[in-house]
């Protein structure tokens, strides 16, 4: 057995490697199924926006009020100030839930003009002290606050600002405080996974989230593949001459 694959074999097993998969699974399960709340952000909005355009309107003779319509025969919450609220909280379930995901995917805003062009273990010692000394005490703040927040709430029934507004405002700040913990989970897996680069054997090899190996760098962006248009061109022509043979 040679030694790089034994190195393989030794960090697939590797405790931090296995608890940063682990987390990642934890913060994908939320941010895959977080992700379906843009359905109804857009269904919110767009019977909000058709109810506000179509009242008082006149068609064909006849006096159209849709929102008073669907309030008076369907639901008070197709007004306008609940389906704007409802907007916003929807909104915020859907940013919380998916922002650790898209840490661990690598697909947050990142301004990057130096670190890109450094090398594998350069971009982990960054990872690594941002992780350490910026994103996770950050978040445990912003957490801590998140809690008091939330328990003040609740404690106080607080309701909208709003008489036509949601009540039991409390829900929606125990899910950005569920989207921060996810967000923890997703810093702390890629600070394990960066440590392990940093402090492990040279030749160990496993799934990155935010970095490349050196022998990778060059074929993508991050971990993702290139799309190169002469190969995209050259495989669909093969795929058109299989379809006629």
């Amino acid at each position: 057995m040679t030694e790089t694959t034994a190195s393989r074999q030794e960090t697939s097993s590797h405790p931090m490697v296995l608890l940063s998969y682990k987390l990642k699974s934890f913060v994908e399960f939320f941010g895959q199924n977080g992700a379906f709340f843009i359905l109804p952000l857009v269904g919110f909005t767009m019977l909000d926006v058709f109810g506000r355009k179509m009242t008082n309107q006149t068609v064909f003779g006849f006096s159209i009020d849709a929102q008073l319509w669907l309030v008076e025969n369907v639901s008070r919450m197709f007004q306008s100030t609940m389906l704007q609220e409802l907007e916003w909280h929807v909104h915020t379930a859907l940013f919380s839930l998916v922002l650790g995901y898209g840490f661990t995917r690598n697909r947050h805003v990142r301004v990057d003009l130096v670190r890109m062009h450094l090398q594998t273990k350069a971009q982990a010692f960054i990872e690594f002290v941002g992780t350490t000394f910026f994103m996770i005490p950050y978040t445990l703040v912003v957490l801590y606050f998140c809690y008091i927040f939330t328990y003040d709430s609740f404690i106080t029934n607080e309701i909208s600002p709003s008489l036509v507004g949601m009540s039991h405002r409390w829900i929606i700040k125990t899910v950005l405080g569920v989207g921060l913990i996810i967000a923890l989970a997703s810093g702390v897996a890629v600070w394990l996974q960066s440590a392990v680069i940093l402090f492990g054997t040279k030749n160990i090899r496993f799934e990155l989230m935010t970095l490349e190996w050196p022998e990778d760098m060059g074929e993508g962006v991050e971990g993702y593949k290139r799309m190169v248009l002469e190969e995209q061109e050259t495989d669909m022509k093969k795929i058109g001459e299989s379809g006629k043979g």
